[in-house]
């Protein structure tokens, strides 16, 4: 269980590497100060810019495909057989997300976990990412909630999983499937409470289905 117990731990401490807070010290602002007071991409966006924005993007994305892909390829490295990849995967992606969540190198304040996810689901699930695209860019254009579509596309994530995955799908990739669906909901929690009491900010400009 050596090798399960470095993927865990090493894609915590990945994930804890927030892109919104390391780049923020290079420039001597808390992002999560400002704004909604996520330290995200989409924050980081309305706040500060889109290059500073693509920086926490691509970080962010990043360890999260760091974590799912290149850890498991290091297990082999401890121990003469590890266990299968897809399990060294999962283990590694979603520990990526919850240190991005609650990140250990900022006082575990951190951002919702979306691009992070991503990262992870490109490297352990790829047939999952044009399904979750869609649902997040039609959501998006339809209601202007980036919180929502981020929610709806990470609920997506279990059925895009189950039906377009291999078969037999592995165990592991169906419980990560579910796992990052309820997280991600744990997380926008706040952005569902603002909806709910008609408070929730929209980003007018990709929202392309306005009621005149």
């Amino acid at each position: 269980m050596i090798e399960l117990a470095f993927c865990l731990v090493g894609g915590y401490l990945l994930g804890s590497i927030s892109g919104a807070l390391t780049l923020g010290r290079l420039r001597g602002i808390d992002i999560r100060t400002m704004g909604s007071g996520n330290a995200g991409g989409t924050n980081a966006l309305r706040t500060i810019g889109w290059r500073f924005a693509l920086g926490v993007v691509l970080i962010d994305v990043g360890k999260g495909a760091a974590a799912a892909g290149v850890l498991p390829l290091i297990a082999p490295w401890l121990v003469p057989d590890p266990l299968d990849f897809p399990t060294l995967a999962a283990a590694g992606g979603f520990m990526a997300v919850a240190g991005h969540v609650w990140p250990a190198y900022f006082r575990f304040r951190g951002g919702k976990g979306a691009g992070t996810a991503v990262g992870a689901i490109a490297v352990v699930a790829p047939w999952c990412l044009a399904p979750l695209l869609l649902v997040w860019l039609v959501t998006l254009i339809g209601t202007g909630y980036v919180g929502l579509a981020t929610i709806l596309a990470g609920v997506s994530l279990v059925p895009a999983m189950w039906t377009l995955g291999p078969d037999p799908l592995p165990h592991a990739l169906a419980v990560l499937a579910i796992a990052l669906a309820v997280l991600l909901v744990f997380t926008h929690r706040a952005n569902l409470t603002r909806m709910l009491a008609g408070d929730e900010n929209r980003f007018e400009k990709a929202r392309l289905l306005k009621r005149r």
